[in-house]
C-alpha cells in the first residue's frame, strides 16, 4: 500500500475528512486532497462524550467522598480526647481533608467549565432559576471547603437536586447514590 495513502487514510481517521481525491498517476505531489469539515462542538471540545446525567452522577459521588471525608475528619478529631495523635492519625486527617477540598474542587469546576460556561443557554426560559441553583451549588462545594460540619455536605447534595430540577425541568430520580 502506498505509505501516502496510509497517511492521508490516518488523517481521514484523526479530523473527520469527508472528501478525499486520489491520483491515479504517480506524482510527487501528495497522493490525496483532503477537504477538512469540522465538527460542529457542544462543548470547549468537540468530543461528544459528555452527557449532563453523567455529571450530575459524579457530583452527587464527590459529595459522597465529602461526606465519607467529613465523617473521618470528625471521628479523628473525636478521638484526640483518649491521648495525643500519632502521626499516622495526623496524616489519615490531612489525607481527607485534601480529599474534601479535591472533591469540592472537582464540583465547582464541573459547574463552571461544563454548566455555566456551555449548558446554561441564555434564552432558555429557565435561566435565571438555572443561574440561582448552580450559584447554589458552588457556594455549598465551598463552604464543604470551610468546614467539616456533615451538614455542609447535606446542604451540597441538596444543592445539585434542586439544582438539577431547574435545569432539567423534572423531579431527580438517582436511586443507585442513596446508602441502602
Amino acid at each position: 500500500m502506498n505509505r501516502n495513502f496510509i497517511i492521508c487514510a490516518a488523517f481521514v481517521a484523526l479530523v473527520g475528512v469527508t472528501t478525499i481525491s486520489i491520483a491515479s498517476e504517480p506524482t510527487t505531489s501528495p497522493v490525496a486532497k483532503p477537504v477538512v469539515v469540522a465538527p460542529a462542538p457542544h462543548c470547549q471540545v468537540p468530543c461528544g462524550i459528555y452527557t449532563d446525567q453523567l455529571r450530575f452522577e459524579g457530583m452527587l459521588e464527590d459529595t459522597k467522598t465529602i461526606a465519607k471525608a467529613i465523617a473521618e475528619i470528625n471521628t479523628f478529631v473525636d478521638g484526640m480526647g483518649e491521648g495525643s495523635p500519632t502521626a499516622k492519625d495526623i496524616n489519615q486527617s490531612v489525607r481527607w481533608v485534601t480529599n474534601k477540598e479535591s472533591h469540592a474542587t472537582n464540583i465547582q469546576n464541573v459547574m463552571a467549565d461544563y454548566f455555566f460556561a456551555q449548558r446554561i443557554k441564555a434564552d432558555n426560559k429557565d435561566y435565571t432559576a438555572q443561574l440561582a441553583t448552580a450559584h447554589s451549588v458552588i457556594v455549598c462545594a465551598m463552604k464543604c471547603k470551610q468546614d467539616a460540619n456533615p451538614a455542609t455536605a447535606d446542604a451540597l447534595k441538596a444543592a445539585i437536586l434542586k439544582f438539577y430540577t431547574a435545569y432539567e425541568g423534572k423531579e431527580p430520580n438517582f436511586d443507585k447514590h442513596e446508602e441502602k
